[in-house]
């Protein structure tokens, strides 16, 4: 065999052996490289997944911000807000879908009061919500659902249905005769349970309305205590109750009516009242941002109450 001068021997065997460990780096590299590829793939797989499905989903997706209803958007700005009942309480027990369909499209209206007090029908809150989304309105008006008060079917009962009527669609929810303030904290308790932002001084930046109704001559005297509860959006009086309950004394029911603006105006809540034709330019001008109009025409009664001038 062929043998290389010993100079040139070494020579050789530095460039095999640099050759060798060039060799084994390469397979390093290589090995670490298909590592990291694999772990990438592995990585983007949810992700396109989520995507096909129409967007990410799980803990680190970043959820898409919810839309701001008008009455909230409204209130926040400082402006009343006007709606209408749906069903008309008065006319109608229930409304046909052809008439809550022109109520929804209608933009005189910032809201639509869903009234359910005398009887829960989750298809009612189904059909309205479908209307108001048929409508296509660029800014619909909110749906508030009053449901019955937690003392005709219970706590759970009540629950239930707040969750319902949000996860539903609507944007808010009223309870009618809270009786005191623990059932006033017990009635919050409610819209946490169901996952609801509620939009209040306390959450400026929330999207989902709870609105509580003081109706009873005992819940009035504590307007203080309930307003004062953290994570209410709206307290409002309902003044022909109470009116009843004080064996028809419209004046003292007024009385507690102001009593209860009072005390929402101190913490920073809305007051909603009814209001007609003739006393819809007294309720704004007392401070009630929420006017649900009443009366032969209701619309009428909120297209007076746009024209007045701002307070």
């Amino acid at each position: 065999m062929r043998r290389f001068p010993t100079r040139r021997r070494r020579q050789f065997e530095n460039s095999a052996a640099r050759t060798r460990l060039y060799g084994r780096e390469v397979g390093q590299w290589a090995v670490l490289l298909r590592l990291v590829a694999r772990a990438l793939l592995l990585a983007a797989v949810p992700a396109l997944g989520a995507c096909r499905a129409g967007g990410p989903r799980g803990e680190d997706a970043v959820a898409a911000p919810e839309p701001v209803p008008r009455l909230i958007r409204l209130w926040r700005d400082g402006q009343p807000a006007f709606g209408v009942f749906v069903p008309a309480e008065r006319t109608a027990p229930r409304d046909t879908t052809g008439g809550r369909a022109r109520l929804a499209a209608s933009p005189a209206l910032d809201f639509l009061f869903l009234n359910l007090e005398g009887g829960y029908d989750a298809a009612a809150v189904d059909s309205v919500v479908a209307a108001v989304r048929r409508a296509g309105a660029p800014d619909p008006p909110s749906l508030l659902v009053r449901i019955p008060p937690i003392s005709a079917d219970g706590a759970d009962s009540a629950r239930a249905r707040v969750a319902y009527a949000l996860s539903a669609g609507a944007d808010g929810v009223v309870i009618p005769h809270v009786r005191d303030t623990a059932e006033a904290r017990l009635a919050r308790s409610f819209f946490d349970a169901a996952g609801a932002r509620v939009w209040s001084a306390e959450d400026p930046d929330g999207v989902h309305v709870a609105m509580l109704m003081l109706e009873d001559p005992e819940a009035v005297r504590q307007a203080a205590e309930v307003a004062a509860l953290p994570g209410i959006s709206v307290l409002a009086c309902g003044i022909g109750s109470l009116t009843r309950a004080l064996g028809g004394d419209r004046t003292e029911a007024e009385r507690w009516n102001q009593e209860v603006l009072r005390h929402a105006r101190a913490h920073r809540r809305v007051d909603m009242i009814t209001a007609g034709a003739d006393d819809v330019a007294r309720r704004l001008e007392e401070g009630f941002l929420g006017i649900v109009a009443v009366g032969p025409d209701p619309l009428e009664v909120v297209q007076a109450g746009r024209a007045l001038p701002p307070r």
